[in-house]
């Protein structure tokens, strides 16, 4: 597993003094691009060749949220190619070895240009050997979106939303999500599901659906005409 080590800083962390779930995202984004970068096959390589890595779908679980100044060990390792998919895991524990968060991702490889699914190339094969899969409860890829959601407020994608792709970045959607759902909700698990990319200047319509025993909220992030941007699931509970 490649790893790099971290220590919460202060503009990480939310009121409680604990890391936010919306750096922990960005925590596990830097390690998958540090380690892109470290074996030769980071943002410049992926530029000459007219690539891109997607992602298509996140799940998050965690079992603490660790606290300002806490030293922690972030890794990634990639455990399966799926044609022009590849699958990677993510975890976060303490120095010594507390699993503080732990993750799933799947990736969609693109042409940039044709913007068109493409298999990954050897260099791309060899520098991302496969590793053993981590030991979690997999949860589907895809989520479902209750009837039963009430609109938001729509607003406008920002430069500030965009990352070097020129789009949305994933983490992003979920900040977004989230400002949808009650102040103080304890999430012990995220779901995101990525179906479209939103670009500067678009309009988001968010709907959002609260699951009838309160430990579980779905915030679709659409289009005007209701079709999805991406999907985000929040639950309360043991992962």
């Amino acid at each position: 597993m490649y790893t790099f080590d971290g220590r919460i800083r202060y503009s990480e962390v939310g009121e409680n003094g604990c890391l936010s779930l919306q750096s922990l995202l960005d925590y596990f984004q830097d390690c998958s691009t540090f380690h892109s970068e470290d074996i030769g096959l980071g943002l410049e390589y992926m530029n000459q060749i007219g690539q891109v890595w997607l992602l298509s779908a996140w799940q998050i679980c965690i079992g603490r949220y660790p606290k300002y100044g806490e030293r922690v060990v972030i890794g990634t390792a990639p455990y399966e190619f799926r044609g022009f998919m590849g699958l990677r895991n993510f975890l976060m524990q303490t120095k010594e070895g507390e699993a503080l968060a732990w993750a799933n991702s799947i990736w969609t490889l693109m042409d940039r240009e044709k913007m068109r699914p493409v298999k990954p190339n050897e260099d791309m094969l060899a520098g991302y050997a496969p590793e053993e899969k981590y030991p979690m409860d997999y949860a589907p890829r895809k989520i479902a979106m209750p009837e039963n959601g009430q609109e938001m407020e729509a607003f406008t994608v920002r430069p500030h939303n965009l990352d070097t792709n020129h789009h949305v970045n994933n983490g992003q959607y979920v900040r977004m999500a989230m400002d949808c759902i009650p102040g103080g909700f304890h999430i012990s698990q995220l779901r995101v599901e990525y179906k479209s990319q939103a670009v500067l200047g678009d309009e988001i319509y968010p709907v959002v659906a609260a699951g009838e025993n309160g430990k579980l909220y779905t915030v679709s992030l659409n289009q005007s005409d209701g079709t999805p941007f991406c999907i985000v699931e929040f639950t309360n509970g043991a992962c």
